[in-house]
């Protein structure tokens, strides 16, 4: 199965983070990968994507056009990059900073309160994993304790954060579950 994905968002929203802890993942589950990142030069504030593949066949090309998935974690990447879904593809809102529905009747939409749940665990920056989880409760793309082994690698000197990063994971996670 292949998975072609688009996470957008503001710069400081753990884009491109979030991104590669999806590729890492998929490195540990010996899949081919390819993450290609894009963001402008205001960084934090700024627009922030990138292009993640997930595949268990070789990637041909880093650039995704149609894809299967789209997390939007804020309006303006909704707006640019909902036409990108492809027919039957899964888009997942940040409906704490998107107060717009989906245009669109030929995908799966869900509406994660990535920030409110963030806050909520005491931590606003886990709000991409938040995101995260429930992008891999709907797909089986990775496994969680895949992300938390690449999460590992990135805070080697923060492992204290490791704990509200698994609940913002899980939490994600119960909101597709349910």
């Amino acid at each position: 199965m292949t998975h072609e994905l688009i996470i957008a968002g503001f710069g400081g929203q753990g884009v491109l983070s979030m991104g590669q802890l999806l590729v890492r993942a998929g490195l540990l589950e010996n899949k081919e990968v390819s993450w290609l990142p894009s963001y402008g030069p205001e960084m934090r504030g700024g627009s922030a994507n990138c292009s993640v593949i997930i595949s268990d066949e070789p990637v041909v090309a880093p650039i995704v056009t149609d894809a299967s998935c789209l997390m939007a974690m804020n309006r303006p990447s909704l707006e640019k990059f909902e036409k990108n879904v492809v027919p039957g593809g899964m888009i997942f809102v940040n409906s704490s900073l998107i107060d717009i529905k989906v245009s669109r009747s030929d995908v799966k939409a869900y509406y994660i309160p990535c920030n409110e749940i963030a806050a909520k665990l005491g931590n606003s920056k886990v709000a991409g994993n938040v995101m995260l989880g429930a992008f891999i409760a709907a797909t089986g793309a990775v496994s969680i304790d895949d992300v938390m082994t690449s999460l590992s690698y990135t805070l080697k000197n923060k492992q204290h954060l490791m704990g509200v990063n698994r609940q913002a994971l899980e939490t994600g996670e119960e909101l597709i579950s349910k």
